[in-house]
């Protein structure tokens, strides 16, 4: 603890050790850089007191400098003056008063010690000639010297309570320092794990078709295949290279979206388009599509093929997962300024726990899928400043809800991929 005094004497002036919140491993740099630069700060802050204590001398001299006055004034007044002394009596209530709340009950009690000796003189010279002069002038002192070391203790409380906050400031800054760098540590490890994740995912979906491709080749290399076995392997061949082809296209789609084109275009006519393209799916499948479109649907401003390709990817799931006899709904209603599109389906539904991480790359609970499909119509969808929800039905099958501005923002679209978050 430092302390600085004027002539009149200061509440002392502390300075707090920062908190410290070193963490292990890769916060400790930059916790060190912080705290370097706290005690950088703390070094300004130390030339900061010197020309404080610098105004604070200066202060004190003109305080100083007013009780003398005073007293000087009083002293060649006349003692037949009465009105002329009680003017002066009454105004050393200032300088106290300043002392007090300047320099606190320590400068005060300086201010009170200097004031008395300056009006002795004064009081004793007049305790003979006019007695009760003298005495007004001992209890004004008594009262003006009380009221400034009280005012000189609250001002001391109230620089304590401002110093502490001070601290408590410095120390946020720190832990806000602090956490700032450990969030953005964090994004950078997420980001890299995620690249991790999709990489193995990748690895893992490509190895499966290629072992088929190996194993069919393997054999019409031996060349002792029968023509039944060899059109198997030729089978084998093209359909495990389209399934590869598939993958690595719908990976392309999620890892480089590419921006969308904004046009206003009918909500109705895109809704009613993609029911057109589904409803031969449907056909096959014996599902019933049923599509419900609200009257009066506005325009909206988005790109129409990305939409198309999202809409269509909901509505070929729901066949899928339906049973034979079984009804998909798509419903369009507008709500002030967003339009809402769901896909209502029968099927089995989405497992519970699982209705977030369907849109994660690589996941899916459909035999044969790539789990690709969702996480590039989420990708669209958050593109658009939308969203994209899914809800397991009271019943049966599940909803996935669609939700989308119907004005896009004056900045322009945003690039966003679920698991690697770009700029």
């Amino acid at each position: 603890m430092r302390r600085m005094h004027s002539w009149f004497g200061d509440g002392p002036i502390t300075a707090t050790k920062p908190l410290d919140l070193a963490a292990p491993g890769h916060i400790q740099a930059r916790m060190n850089d912080a705290k370097s630069g706290v005690w950088n700060n703390i070094g300004g802050m130390r030339q900061a007191a010197t020309n404080m204590s610098k105004t604070s001398l200066s202060k004190s001299m003109w305080i100083a400098a007013m009780i003398v006055l005073l007293g000087v004034v009083t002293w060649f007044v006349p003692p037949e003056m009465v009105e002329v002394h009680n003017v002066l009596h009454h105004l050393n209530f200032l300088p106290l008063m300043i002392a007090g709340m300047l320099f606190g009950w320590r400068g005060a009690l300086y201010a009170l010690l200097l004031a008395t000796v300056v009006d002795v003189p004064s009081i004793v010279r007049h305790w003979s000639s006019m007695p009760l002069d003298a005495q007004d002038q001992v209890v004004e002192l008594v009262i003006f010297g009380s009221a400034g070391l009280i005012a000189g203790v609250l001002s001391d409380r109230e620089r304590v309570q401002r110093r502490r906050v001070e601290a408590t400031k410095v120390e946020l800054e720190q832990v806000y320092v602090a956490l700032r760098d450990n969030i953005e540590q964090m994004k950078k490890s997420e980001r890299l794990s995620a690249a991790g994740e999709l990489a193995a995912s990748l690895a893992h979906e490509i190895r499966n078709p290629l072992a088929s491709i190996s194993g069919a080749a393997g054999i019409l290399k031996r060349g002792n295949a029968s023509a039944e076995n060899a059109v198997e392997c030729l089978t084998i061949l093209e359909k495990e290279s389209q399934r590869l082809n598939k993958l690595l296209t719908n990976f392309l789609d999620f890892a480089r979206p590419r921006l969308p084109r904004y046009q206003r275009v009918d909500a109705s006519a895109i809704v009613t388009s993609v029911a057109a393209l589904a409803r031969h799916a449907a056909t096959l499948q014996q599902v019933e599509l049923r599509l419900v479109v609200g009257e009066g649907l506005p325009q909206i401003e988005c790109d129409a093929e990305q939409l198309k390709q999202v809409l269509l990817n909901l509505v070929i799931n729901a066949v899928q997962a339906s049973d034979s006899r079984a009804v998909v709904v798509i419903r369009a209603t507008t709500k002030r300024t967003v339009l809402s599109i769901e896909v209502q389906d029968e099927g089995t539904g989405v497992p519970l726990g699982l209705e977030d991480r369907i849109f994660d790359p690589f996941f899916t609970t459909k035999e044969g899928g790539t789990g690709l499909g969702l996480a590039v119509a989420a990708n669209i969808v958050e593109q658009h400043g939308g969203q994209l929800k899914c809800i397991n039905n009271a019943g049966k099958g599940t909803t996935f809800r669609l939700d989308l501005p119907l004005e896009q923002p004056l900045n322009g679209p945003r690039l966003v991929r679920r698991g690697m978050a770009t700029r």
